[in-house]
């Protein structure tokens, strides 16, 4: 006997047999991130080993976290990437390439858009959060305890002439810990978390830094391209643009637009004026920071990296201007060696490409301590608070924007957006208590600041630190920050009550950066092991 199939399997059944297809490719993606996670795993799991014999039902749970939290870090890896409100990304860019919709378009004045512009996307609304902030279920730490276990750790002559320390609850903002606390000392790289708060808050999480293309007629009466930097430093050549902003996709924009207006011959400019002052940072020609220009290409290396020092074009926008000119001939145009120029604000636009979303960029830059990044989001932090796009409009407007939040700003002088400055100022105080408003719920425009922090033991530059405080691994997050005679440790951390702390540790004077840098390792990971009760 034949038993007919049932008319709702009949109508599931290709729903379910791409539900199969798209379950069998994720599972090839979890077994090459569980292989890749393995050793990060092996690692917390002989640790835990390693003191068995000193397990209470406490530790024994705190250690399980540990091992959980590993494992979420590798499961949130294969789901996401995620955005500051809890979103998967995927999600959100698919929902964007089936209704052409995304992020919000903030004009052409300030160099920056959404990418409303030709056929972008259009602004939606953000989708509802699906991962709930840390806040703990266990009590925070007593201040008494907590000044024990910290203070012998802090006294530590590793940390130079000067040091100083904060310990907050991040539910509640309350101070657990201070040690110089409103001291103003050299920040160094920590300088990027007041840079991200100051953006994110100024600018917005969905703001995008955009690249354009527009027409003009030169003084021949010829047509001329003018290339328009709008300030992405992520703007890329390569054939692959990872999600960043594509100079390739520009120059196809560029092409089709000129072949429909039976154009054939132009001449390219470049136009720069976004920005104002120097473009040579106070360190002079240096690897760790391109000259700070509206306009460049990769971060203007000369080699194929993506983070970290290389060498660098000394004329960033002068190269992205020729690298556009050969992608256009590549394309069958015949382009005149390019020149500065300045566009006309009603010139038509030819093509325009725009950047990730300023809380993805937010991450790159703290996971990455990329330079480059925070000293363009200083500049977007300008244009949208209406301060000239220079090192000290931005240092202006970073500074107004920490007020306009409500933060501790005793002491403190913000000399540039990166903290390669040795004139910038930030105290212990006004760094928790940003970190501690980028937790807050009401704030969830601010979350990428957290969830940008390198993570102890797996990523950015805490991936390599931490191998022998494996007490710590997955549980600190955050941002390090290293000069001569300056070593600097900001985040959160997860104790053994499962309760969020935000912490900031500033040394200065210290005459040996290995020995300061493990010490404030340790300082960290005392935290991670703390009930102190």
């Amino acid at each position: 006997m034949v038993v007919p199939e049932p008319r709702g399997w009949r109508a599931a059944g290709p729903h379910v047999e791409r539900v199969v297809r798209a379950a069998r490719a994720t599972w090839s993606h979890v077994e090459r991130v569980a292989r890749a996670g393995r050793p990060h795993v092996e690692r917390v799991v002989r640790a835990v080993a390693a003191r068995a014999t000193e397990l209470t039902p406490l530790r024994l749970s705190a250690g399980a976290a540990a091992c959980g939290l590993v494992l979420a870090v590798l499961a949130v890896t294969v789901a996401g990437p995620w955005d500051s409100t809890g979103q998967r990304t995927a999600e959100r860019d698919r929902a964007a390439a089936r209704d052409r919709e995304g992020g919000t378009d903030h004009g052409h004045d300030s160099g920056a858009s959404s990418g409303a512009a030709q056929g972008a996307p259009k602004p939606a609304p953000s989708a509802p959060s699906v991962l709930a902030g840390l806040g703990g279920s266990g009590s925070a730490p007593a201040a008494d305890a907590l000044a024990d276990l910290l203070d012998p750790l802090l006294d530590d002559d590793a940390l130079g002439a000067r040091r100083t320390a904060v310990v907050v609850d991040a539910a509640t903002g309350k101070v657990l810990y201070g040690k110089g606390a409103d001291d103003a000392l050299i920040p160094a790289s920590t300088t990027k978390i007041a840079t991200a708060a100051a953006a994110l808050s100024a600018a917005g999480a969905d703001h995008r830094i955009e690249t354009r293309a527009v027409l003009a007629d030169d003084a021949d009466g010829a047509a001329e391209v003018v290339l328009v930097g709008g300030g992405d430093p992520t703007l890329t050549a390569r054939e692959d643009a990872a999600g960043h902003a594509s100079l390739r996709e520009l120059a196809d924009e560029t092409a089709a637009a000129l072949r429909e207006r039976h154009l054939d011959e132009v001449t390219l400019t470049y136009d720069t004026s976004l920005y104002q002052g120097p473009r040579l940072h106070s360190i002079g020609q240096n690897p760790n920071l391109a000259p700070v220009t509206a306009l460049m290409v990769d971060e203007a290396r000369l080699d194929d990296s993506t983070s970290g020092p290389a060498d660098r074009g000394t004329d960033p926008e002068k190269d992205a201007a020729r690298r556009f000119g050969d992608l256009l001939e590549d394309r069958g145009l015949k382009v005149r060696s390019p020149r500065p120029g300045t566009a006309d604000k009603d010139a038509d636009t030819l093509g325009s490409v725009s950047s990730p979303p300023l809380s993805a960029l937010v991450e790159r830059m703290l996971t990455n301590s990329d330079n480059d990044i925070a000293e363009a989001l200083a500049r977007q932090t300008a244009l949208a608070s209406g301060e000239p796009a220079s090192f000290e409009g931005a240092g202006r407007a970073i500074r107004a924007e920490l007020e306009e939040l409500g933060l501790p700003l005793k002491g403190v002088r913000v000399a540039d957006g990166s903290g390669l400055s040795r004139d910038g100022r930030l105290t212990a105080d006004l760094l928790t208590a940003l970190l501690a408003e980028a937790a807050a719920p009401d704030r969830p425009g601010l979350r990428s600041v957290l969830t940008g922090l390198p993570i102890a033991g797996f990523t950015g530059t805490l991936s390599s630190r931490y191998a022998d405080e494996t007490s710590a691994t997955g549980l600190v997050r955050a941002k390090t920050g290293t000069l001569t005679g300056v070593n600097t440790l900001a985040g959160t951390v997860v104790d053994a009550d499962g309760r969020l702390l935000a912490f900031a540790y500033l040394a200065n004077r210290t005459t040996d950066p290995t020995a300061a840098q493990h010490t404030l390792d340790r300082a960290a990971s005392a935290l991670a092991r703390c009930g102190c009760r």
